[in-house]
């Protein structure tokens, strides 16, 4: 299951979500989105989980809490353009 992770702090590191999502299961990959032209953080994550039931458990375990002093804002991902292809 892929999540987006909203509201994150400046100082949020791709290591800080794989730690927080990987306490609820196995983490594929946990990445910040960062602009492309000055390597900021834009304050938003992508966390690819391998296990449904544990992404859904982390989903209902981590929405609204704080991070870094941030509340966090959580929502799966339904899909992507990779599942679009002509």
């Amino acid at each position: 299951m892929n999540i987006h992770v909203a509201n994150l702090s400046l100082n949020v590191i791709d290591a800080d979500l794989r730690k927080l999502f990987g306490a609820y299961g196995e983490v594929n990959s946990a990445v910040i989105v960062r602009d492309k032209l000055n390597g900021r953080s834009l304050g938003t994550g992508m966390i690819d989980m391998v296990n449904d039931i544990q992404a859904a458990q982390a989903m209902l375990c981590l929405n609204h809490t704080l991070l870094d002093g941030m509340p966090i804002y959580l929502s799966e991902i339904k899909y992507s353009i990779r599942d679009h292809k002509n």
